[in-house]
């Protein structure tokens, strides 16, 4: 069957693009000003505004690095000012991709630092939002989301720079952490979970970063060379699945290069792809400072966002692309006046969409124990259980003595730095470390020592700070377990050398082994890390970065209070050397062709390379089986159903992964993943699992026909546990089709 130019979900169903807002408590006229849709109502307004007005909704202004606040500004990252006169409130955009970001201003050497927004500790950290996408769980996505613009709305935020989803090319990427790994499905999943959350609490939440922003290395100037084929099946295919799955109201567009043009200069990224292909609605806004010229309006971007607007907040003194240089070409005819109305336009609408109008924020007092639980129960479905020899963990409730080593485990929990930081309540455990640049070291005070002693009552739980490892093996000698706590820190701005866990810790980790053979090590960490200490220990728990109550979580895990159930997003390679780039790109060009479409796993499944752990594997305290597949096809669809038997001794979550090949050789690699679900079975319980497989993941990117081309042909099912471990295997048959782009 010939399916010419398939609408895809019915594009998403984009002119309903967003949920319709409440009317409740509405006057009779705003009522039925709310019924109409948000470009309806974006219309009428745009019909009273001058030019002046529109220009003013298109700049957006620094706000974020001052104690010193201009009239309506709350020290938020940006700032667009309200017009009273027309009811458009005002723009308070800030960081949250974690957490609501409150900015530190350095107070000198030895200091603490003052912060933008008054009290530093004022919200609650998520884990990283890598620890997000070890879940498998959108629905732990939208709760945390939900929680982040919350508190945002009760800080007076009604735009969170949140959403980042650029695929995890560069694992030494300091930013690894607060992305959402290497697969373009699973990433837009639990990326869509987010963005619907923050959106529910009429707070618009962006996505970015647009697109190809995969390393820190010279992000300001990199250029990211890829071909059109392996972009859209991809790090394109990302955002473009995520935003249909989120609906997100603005897209951030990056600092780097793609093919030689800057990311917000991009016509091709930005019109071609985004507005007109994808028919997104929303605007783009530049990151800080990422505007090339007056221009970019022209190629797609609707917004400049971080203008230093000086000391004085003179909003008429800039420097913006966007500023008078703008207006100047206005009058010059070299930008229509049709293109300011259609960015205003767009600004408006998701403003309008999101319920910005009806909803403004109010200030009020967090409910920081509720908060703190969604972060907590996020990090306990986010710990992923690497290895367990013997059996070693859960920690038998009659251990009498154990031995904490390292890690500041006595005090708090790791999380990563940059924008994505979050001051939390209470403040750090331990005083915050000045980083490279504007960043800073900080520890949640969590502690998972504290935490244990309440689960395991009875026992004599020691510690030591692992700054000298004959010390530290002394002690775990001298007890029945020792758990050694390695961290490793990573920030915006800076990459990673190399996958190596700092400051010694790999033979503080090797002498402790070495002294006794019950030997646990618990990471937080940014990303994947070498372990050349693996089999000289019994257990291996990936905690990442994991919040609020990260401790209380590990504990959980520990002790076997919380069945882990988390599966890793990203592969963890033996070493730099199975990287398509061993060494991190230092140079201004990046090649992406190297491994094109085949990020992560794929490459690792292109070349026969054995991972140290593969993509979407986890061990959990109980044992799940998988029978009675069944692969049926409708049209374009291909759907997937199997049942999932628990066949341990303990409740617990499993996370079936289905994966799909495509007929020949035509695939960027062996396989790509095509649909998960997580569920939660009691002993011997057992359900039927049905997945639909989006037609793109069965597609390959037609560039000359400019649309995703399905051959037909026999498509291999498997299902199993991760991307290396099936237990299930089939195969559809599925006619050819195209689908619009």
């Amino acid at each position: 069957m010939k399916l010419a130019h398939l609408p895809r979900t019915a594009a998403f169903a984009r002119t309903a693009l967003f949920t319709a807002l409440s009317l409740t408590g509405l006057t009779p006229a705003l009522a039925q000003q709310a019924a109409s849709s948000p470009d309806q109502r974006a219309a009428q307004l745009l019909k009273r505004m001058s030019l002046e007005d529109m220009h003013h909704m298109v700049q957006s202004y620094n706000n974020m690095m001052s104690l010193q606040q201009p009239s309506g500004g709350i020290g938020a990252a940006g700032y667009v000012p309200a017009l009273p006169k027309l009811g458009i409130p005002a723009l308070q955009e800030n960081d949250a991709s974690i957490g609501v970001h409150n900015y530190p201003i350095d107070q000198g050497p030895g200091k603490q630092p003052a912060h933008v927004r008054g009290e530093a500790g004022n919200a609650t950290p998520l884990p990283s939002t890598l620890a997000l996408a070890a879940t498998w769980n959108p629905e732990i996505a939208y709760a945390g989301g939900r929680m982040i613009a919350g508190e945002a709305h009760d800080q007076g935020i009604n735009v969170l720079l949140a959403g980042g989803i650029n695929l995890t090319r560069e694992p030494r990427d300091g930013r690894t952490f607060e992305y959402l790994g290497e697969d373009p499905l699973l990433a837009a999943r639990i990326d869509g979970g987010e963005i619907r959350g923050i959106q529910s609490q009429h707070v618009i939440s962006t996505i970015k970063h647009y697109a190809l922003n995969d390393q820190e290395t010279n992000r300001l100037t990199v250029n990211a060379n890829i071909d059109e084929r392996a972009m859209r099946e991809s790090d394109l295919l990302a955002f473009e699945l995520a935003i249909e799955d989120g609906h997100p109201g603005s897209v951030m567009c990056g600092y780097n290069k793609v093919n030689g043009v800057w990311d917000c200069s991009s016509k091709h990224l930005l019109e071609d792809i985004l507005k007109d292909d994808w028919k997104y609605p929303g605007w783009v806004m530049t990151d800080w400072g990422a505007d090339h010229g007056v221009m970019d309006a022209m190629a797609g971007t609707d917004q400049v966002s971080g203008i230093d607007a000086g000391s004085g907040f003179s909003l008429g003194q800039t420097s913006s692309s966007f500023g008078a240089p703008l207006l100047k070409a206005i009058q010059k005819g070299d930008i229509p006046r049709s293109r300011l109305e259609d960015m205003t336009h767009r600004i408006l609408r998701s403003m309008y969409a999101v319920g910005l109008f009806e909803h403004p924020p109010v200030t009020k007092p967090l409910d920081a124990e509720a908060d703190a639980q969604v972060a907590q129960h996020a990090a306990e479905q986010a710990i992923v259980l690497l290895k367990n020899d013997r059996d070693q963990l859960p920690l038998h409730k009659d251990v009498k003595t154990v031995a904490i080593i390292g890690g500041h485990a006595d005090a708090g929990v790791l999380s990563g730095g940059g924008s994505a930081q979050v001051w939390p309540i209470g403040g750090p455990a331990i005083p915050a470390v000045k980083g490279p640049d504007w960043q800073w070291k900080v520890y949640d005070p969590s502690s998972p020592m504290k935490a244990l002693q309440k689960l395991l009552p009875n026992a004599k739980i020691s510690y030591d700070d692992g700054s000298d490892p004959a010390r530290a093996a002394a002690l775990a000698k001298s007890s029945d377990v020792a758990i050694v706590f390695a961290t490793q820190w990573t920030c915006e701005g800076v990459d990673l050398a190399d996958l190596a866990l700092p400051d010694k810790q790999d033979a503080l980790i090797d002498a402790v082994a070495s002294a006794n053979s019950h030997s646990v090590v618990v990471l937080e960490n940014g990303g994947p890390v070498k372990m050349p200490w693996l089999s000289k220990v019994g257990a291996v728990v990936e905690a990442w970065y994991p919040g609020a109550r990260g401790g209380e979580a590990i504990a959980g895990v520990l002790t076997g209070k919380v069945n882990p159930s988390g599966r890793l997003p990203v592969t963890f390679p033996q070493d730099e050397q199975q990287l398509p780039r061993p060494r991190i790109t230092q140079a201004q060009e990046v090649d992406y062709n190297i491994d094109g479409a085949a990020v992560g796993y794929k490459w690792f499944d292109k070349n026969k390379l054995q991972p140290l752990f593969p993509f979407g594997f986890g061990l959990s305290y109980s044992h799940f089986d998988y029978s009675d597949l069944h692969v049926s096809t409708q049209g374009d669809r291909v759907m997937v159903s199997f049942k999932v038997s628990n066949a341990g001794q303990r409740e617990g979550m499993d996370t079936p992964q289905v994966y799909v090949s495509l007929p020949g050789e035509s695939g960027e690699a062996p396989r790509r993943l095509a649909g998960f679900q997580k569920l939660a079975l009691k002993p011997g319980q057992s359900r039927t699992v049905t997945v639909t497989i989006d037609p793109r993941l069965l597609a390959t990117f037609d560039v000359p026909g400019h649309r995703w081309t399905i051959a037909a042909g026999s498509y291999p099912i498997q299902v199993g546990h991760s991307s290396r471990d099936f237990a299930l295997n089939s195969a559809a048959t599925v006619a050819a089709a195209t689908i619009a782009p």
